[in-house]
């Protein structure tokens, strides 16, 4: 039993590197958009979110099925191309909103439950589908005890990645590359993760799965730029006053 333990370290230390080399960058330009509205605990939250619900999904195997096929987990790909979108559409407003949450503080399980940290751990499960054909197989072929040391290996892992991630950002030539280039780069990032994801689960192949991604798509597109124009105009009510003050005046 300890033998099983301990050679399931290692296991669990290249199964971990070997599925999350992709994240650290993700994480480096989260980490990068760090400000009123997005903290270093949304990313931190939304990681071990995402990294849980990879687990979840992979734990099935362990007790001998599979819970999703991977063309249907490719679906998934459509999340970071839609928060790509957004960011996109509404790039304008996120220093707005950024003075208005600096004046208020919210606890840890507000953080926990945000938005913010639901998006994170969208494009961490998204970009799992690598996780999930490795962990497996993993996990089937797991005692109870291995399956213990590699879960604790993964999840004490996501803590370094996390650090290291942030380090990174904090190297004066990646910071300010970084900070003068990221707002432009994670929207683009985040859609070719996006289409990476459907290609390389080849939901596409799938002329069902193809048609289903598709209609997704046109109807989260429609949606955005109703937000989108939604926005637009109540800041444009806003800024009113401020040009014509005089309507203001006459309205007093």
């Amino acid at each position: 039993m300890m033998n099983d333990f301990i050679t399931a370290i290692p296991k669990g230390l290249a199964a971990f590197t070997a599925t999350n080399l992709d994240d650290i960058l993700i994480l480096i330009l989260f980490f990068s958009q760090v400000n009123g509205i997005f903290r270093r605990r949304h990313i931190v939250s939304g990681q071990y979110l995402g990294f849980a619900a990879l687990v979840f999904a992979s734990l099935p195997s362990f007790f001998g099925t599979v819970l999703f096929p991977r063309p249907w987990i490719g679906l998934l790909g459509l999340v970071p191309i839609a928060i790509g979108v957004n960011r996109l559409l509404n790039s304008g407003e996120e220093e707005t909103e950024e003075e208005l949450s600096e004046q208020s503080e919210t606890s840890w399980v507000t953080n926990f439950l945000s938005p913010q940290t639901y998006s994170v751990a969208a494009v961490t499960f998204a970009n799992g589908g690598d996780n999930i054909g490795i962990y497996v197989p993993l996990f089937a072929s797991a005692t109870w005890e291995s399956l213990l040391a590699i879960l604790a290996v993964f999840f004490s892992m996501v803590g370094v990645w996390c650090y290291a991630a942030y380090c990174l950002t904090c190297l004066p030539g990646v910071a300010q590359t970084l900070t003068r280039y990221g707002n432009q780069l994670v929207p683009f990032v985040l859609l070719g993760l996006g289409v990476l994801i459907l290609i390389d689960s080849h939901t596409l192949e799938d002329r069902g799965l193809a048609v289903l991604a598709l209609v997704i798509s046109c109807m989260g597109l429609i949606h955005l730029l109703r937000l989108a124009k939604a926005t637009s105009s109540k800041a444009l009510l806003e800024k009113i006053p401020a040009l014509y003050p005089s309507v203001k005046a006459d309205e007093n």
